[in-house]
């Protein structure tokens, strides 16, 4: 992942954390940058998706696809947040 990339990744994430979750950053432990902003998305998606309701399910899944649309199916971040998206859609389908 280039700088701009790594930049990029982490300003839509801050954003969306301090959008949605109601508490200060994360503190991450010393490491990689990749691995560490990777980590915190991770992080984001877990809480997202435990915050959700079968009234905000699709707000969610919006949400969390913006992290992701645009990479590679392998992605983690992406795995993680296509799972969250299978539990979404049946809380919202168990509302209905």
């Amino acid at each position: 992942m280039d700088q701009i990339q790594m930049r990029n990744r982490l300003l839509v994430a801050t954003g969306m954390w301090r959008e949605t979750i109601a508490e200060p950053l994360p503190k991450m432990p010393p490491g990689d940058p990749a691995s560490q902003i990777e980590q915190f998305e991770l992080q984001l998606v877990e809480r997202l998706c435990a915050l959700a309701t079968p009234e905000s399910a699709r707000e969610i899944a919006d949400r969390t696809w913006d992290l992701v649309h645009d990479r590679p199916d392998s992605d983690p971040v992406k795995q993680r947040v296509v799972a969250c998206h299978e539990a979404l859609a049946r809380m919202t389908h168990l509302g209905d």
